[in-house]
């Protein structure tokens, strides 16, 4: 499924650093992605010390998987279970709905997602 959860083309997510669970910069899905990495979202210091307290230390570059680390500001394909996780405990993210996979539906509310939207 090409569509994002608003009902257009899904649009890349970020390709500089380059995203996503097939590292396309689109957040699309497939069998082998058990995270489901289908939010985009524009990361935030909050999110990014909230994901590394969970075990995912998103923010440390691991140069022999060509990670650089992230930032804040960074677009970043995020697994939906993490990203409800997050809203949680108040540090989601802002998304980006045009690169949103409609998959993330299954985890996360249409609200709760525009309500996080970035304008």
């Amino acid at each position: 499924m090409n569509s994002n959860v608003i009902g257009g083309n899904l649009e890349a997510c970020c390709t500089s650093p380059m995203t996503g669970f097939y590292r396309d910069g689109f957040c699309r899905t497939g069998g082998q992605d058990f995270g489901s990495h289908v939010i985009c979202a524009e990361l935030t210091s909050e999110f990014l010390e909230f994901t590394k307290s969970r075990g995912n230390d998103l923010s440390t570059p691991v140069p022999e998987y060509n990670f650089p680390g992230l930032k804040p500001g960074d677009r970043w394909c995020l697994c939906a279970s993490r990203w409800q996780e997050a809203l949680d405990a108040g540090v989601a993210p802002p998304v980006i709905l045009c690169a949103t996979h409609p998959r993330a539906l299954e985890v996360v509310s249409l609200d709760e997602l525009k309500k996080h939207a970035l304008s």
